[in-house]
């Protein structure tokens, strides 16, 4: 067994697991099994520190998190504490704002509040030069650890210091991701973020050229009016909202939606005013999640030649199938006021036992719907419970691949 007492300071058990041992661990957790988890921390402990065991039995599961954000193979490769991984921008994402930041002639940026590095190593494949900041000692032992891990150490200088701190003046570009979680979960205030909405802001205008992450659902009021914003979606899923200040906001539109794969980008630059609302036609949009924080629903409808269902919902409506990106499209076959008996009855006549819920402006949920309709049979539909001209409506469709 091994006489190297364990040490209870995180950052120092850290460090172990980048020695032989930790690594051997480590490799030895490779296929980490959450329901062996005491067998195999019982079995390791007969050869290596207590500590140290379970300093691996936890990277081990935060890696499989991480899988998700990262992929398999930069998660495998990679460290991180539980905050990091939480608050860890996905990869797809952060490689989409560093190849901005690299388009935009940055080449030496200051990423502050940096976490476990996901950011900063983005940066770093893209060629910009990047030192990461961050007041925790862990989380840059850490950031240090994956800089290394992908060979990107001689463009990544991490400094463990309070960001407000740090004299960012030197640099072309920078980058805040102020922390959104705190001992209660997350954090809606911009001024309770660590470190301050309004520090960042601040920040970002001294810098020729900057960007701030924030939450998706921020105000629109909220934007700083020198600041064009972003709202970001992967597959579907809002992701994040970005702050751009300088080079990338001068001239820009004020908002635009980004939606990845691809990227595809839609702003308010275009000349679409408020679209009308009319009668459910032949086909629905639902726009992008990132689209319609964005508040351009408009500028969907526009490209469909639609109108929207009711003032208050975001929902756009056509009589004819125009694709767009921007936009899942689902062909209406029925369209019928609120009423559970009538949806049963019209479920078990069209045989569909596959039955998609979508809601908006509906205080109905999805599994209460089911578990009342209780869908039988070998065909597949999608409901949507929203509001037409104001009145509680049910639409039946399928969507439009």
């Amino acid at each position: 067994m091994s006489t190297n007492p364990a040490v209870g300071d995180p950052v120092s058990v850290f460090h172990r697991l980048l020695t032989d041992e930790g690594q051997a661990l480590l490799a030895e957790l490779r296929s980490y099994d959450p329901g062996q988890e005491l067998a195999v921390a019982t079995r390791l402990r007969r050869d290596h520190p207590a500590e140290l065991v379970s300093a691996a039995i936890t990277q081990a599961r935060l890696r499989q998190r991480a899988v998700a954000k990262f992929g398999a193979g930069d998660a495998a490769r990679m460290y991180f504490t539980p905050d990091g991984v939480e608050q860890a921008t996905r990869a797809s994402v952060a490689a989409y704002r560093a190849g901005r930041f690299a388009g935009l002639g940055a080449r030496r940026l200051a990423d502050l509040c940096c976490g476990n590095g996901g950011d900063a190593i983005a940066l770093a494949r893209a060629g910009v030069e990047v030192l990461a900041v961050d007041r925790s000692p862990l989380a840059c032992a850490v950031a240090r650890a994956n800089a290394e891990a992908l060979g990107l150490a001689e463009l990544v200088e991490v400094r463990c210091a309070d960001a407000t701190e740090v004299d960012a003046s030197g640099f072309d570009a920078v980058f805040a991701d102020p922390a959104r979680r705190g001992g209660r979960g997350r954090i809606f205030d911009p001024e309770a973020y660590s470190p301050p909405l309004s520090w960042a802001v601040e920040a970002a205008r001294r810098a020729p050229l900057a960007a701030l992450k924030v939450a998706p659902g921020i105000p629109h009021e909220a934007v700083p009016p020198d600041a064009a914003a972003e709202w970001i979606s992967d597959g579907g899923d809002v992701k994040e909202a970005v702050l751009w200040f300088g080079a990338a906001s001068r001239g820009a539109p004020r908002v635009r939606a980004t939606l990845l794969p691809g990227p595809r980008t839609l702003d308010s630059g275009g000349p679409a005013g408020a679209p009308g609302t009319g009668p459910v036609g032949r086909y629905l949009y639902e726009p992008d999640g990132a689209v319609i924080r964005a508040h351009l629903v408009a500028e969907v409808a526009a490209r469909v030649g639609g109108r929207l269902i009711d003032p208050t919902i975001a929902y756009v409506t056509s009589d004819e199938h125009r694709p767009t990106p921007y936009a899942a499209a689902y062909e209406i076959t029925d369209t019928l006021p609120f009423n559970l008996k009538r949806l049963k009855a019209l479920l078990r006549e069209r045989g569909v036992g596959t039955l998609t819920v979508k809601k908006r402006g509906s205080a109905v949920e999805p599994e209460e719907l089911r578990r009342k309709v209780k869908p039988s049979g070998p065909n597949a539909a999608t409901v949507f419970l929203t509001r037409v001209a104001g009145a509680p409506t049910m639409l039946l469709g399928h969507p439009i691949r």
